[in-house]
C-alpha cells in the first residue's frame, strides 16, 4: 500500500492480520515509513489495543507519558497497555517501524502479563519478551520487505503461543464483557454484568484487576476511539462524529477529547500532519501486503 500527503513528505506502508491461530490475541501488523515531513510532536492516542512497536531507523521519543509518574524516554521496541491520556511523541519528520494491535488476551498469551500489569506505562519490548525481543528486531531489520517482515512475527509470535500455559489465559467472562463494551456502543455496564452472571460491583472489580481500566472507562476509550476514525475523513462534520459514535452531543465530544488527547477535536484534525500508523486508512482486517 502507498499513501500520500498533502503536506511535504512522503508515507508508504503495508497492513496484514496475522496468521489465523494468531488473530485472537493480534488483530494487525503495520509496517509505516514516512519521511520528509516538518518536524513536530505527534499524539499517541487511546485505543482498545494495546500497541506494540518496533522502531527500524530510530527510536521513539516519548516526551510526554500517558502514565503519571512515568519520566520521559527512548525506546528502539516498546509496549503499552491502555489508556485515557495521550502520550507525546517528538519526531524529526521520519519514522520507519512495524506498529502491532494486541488483544487483552494477546498481552497475556504473548507479553506473557495481563493488560493491567502495563496500565498505562510504556515499557521496553525485552522486559517482557527477552532475547525473542532481541531476535524480532534484528531479523525483521535485516530484511527489507514487508511480507517477509510481517512472516518473522508469525513465526516468533507462534512459537511464543505455543509455550504459554492455561495460566496466560484470561476468564471467559471478563473477555465477553470486554467484547461487548468495546464492540457495541451504548452497551450498559450493568447489562453486561447480567449477561455474564455476577454484579456490577464485582464484574468492576475483575475487570479493572485484569485490564486496568474500568468497565466504564473502556466503553469510553472505545467510543472515542471511534470518533477518532470518523474525523480522520475531513468532510465528516463534528455533529455527525457526535451523533453516529454515541455522544450526547457536540459539547461532549469536544469535553471527551480534552480529556482524552489534551485538545478539541478540531484542533488536533488542524494539527496532526503526520500520519502515523495509528492513523491508518485501512480497516482492520484488510490485507494491504503487496
Amino acid at each position: 500500500m502507498a499513501r500520500s500527503s498533502t503536506v511535504v513528505g512522503i508515507s508508504e506502508g503495508a497492513r496484514r492480520r496475522p496468521a489465523p491461530l494468531l488473530q485472537p490475541y493480534v488483530r494487525w501488523y503495520e509496517g509505516y515509513r514516512l519521511a520528509g515531513f516538518p518536524p513536530a510532536h505527534h499524539l499517541g492516542l487511546s485505543s482498545p489495543d494495546l500497541t506494540v512497536v518496533l522502531s527500524l531507523d530510530r527510536p521513539v521519543d516519548i516526551t510526554r507519558a500517558a502514565a503519571p509518574g512515568q519520566s520521559p524516554g527512548r525506546f528502539t521496541a516498546l509496549a503499552s497497555g491502555l489508556a485515557t491520556s495521550a502520550v507525546t511523541i517528538a519526531h524529526d519528520g521520519n519514522q520507519h517501524g512495524i506498529q502491532l494491535a494486541l488483544t487483552p488476551a494477546g498481552a497475556r498469551a504473548l507479553l506473557g502479563v495481563p493488560t493491567s500489569a502495563l496500565g498505562a506505562w510504556v515499557v521496553d519490548l525485552e522486559d517482557l519478551l527477552g532475547p525473542d525481543a532481541r531476535e524480532l528486531h534484528e531479523r525483521i531489520a535485516a530484511t527489507p520487505r514487508w511480507p517477509e517482515r510481517f512472516a518473522i512475527l508469525d513465526r516468533i509470535l507462534t512459537r511464543r503461543l505455543a509455550g504459554a500455559d492455561g495460566a496466560a489465559e484470561m476468564d471467559a467472562r471478563v473477555a465477553h464483557a470486554w467484547h461487548q463494551l468495546v464492540t457495541h456502543p451504548g452497551a450498559a455496564v450493568r447489562e453486561v454484568a447480567d449477561e455474564v452472571g455476577w454484579s456490577r460491583r464485582y464484574l468492576t472489580a475483575r475487570f479493572t484487576a485484569e485490564l486496568g481500566v474500568t468497565p466504564k472507562e473502556s466503553a469510553r476509550i472505545a467510543r472515542f476511539d471511534r470518533s477518532k476514525a470518523m474525523l480522520r475523513r475531513p468532510e465528516v462534520r463534528l455533529p455527525d462524529v457526535a451523533v453516529r459514535c454515541g455522544f450526547y452531543d457536540q459539547a461532549h465530544l469536544a469535553r471527551e477529547w480534552r480529556e482524552f488527547a489534551g485538545v478539541p477535536p478540531s484542533r488536533w484534525r488542524q494539527d496532526e500532519v503526520f500520519p502515523f500508523v495509528q492513523d491508518s486508512d485501512v480497516p482492520p482486517g484488510e490485507d494491504s501486503v503487496p
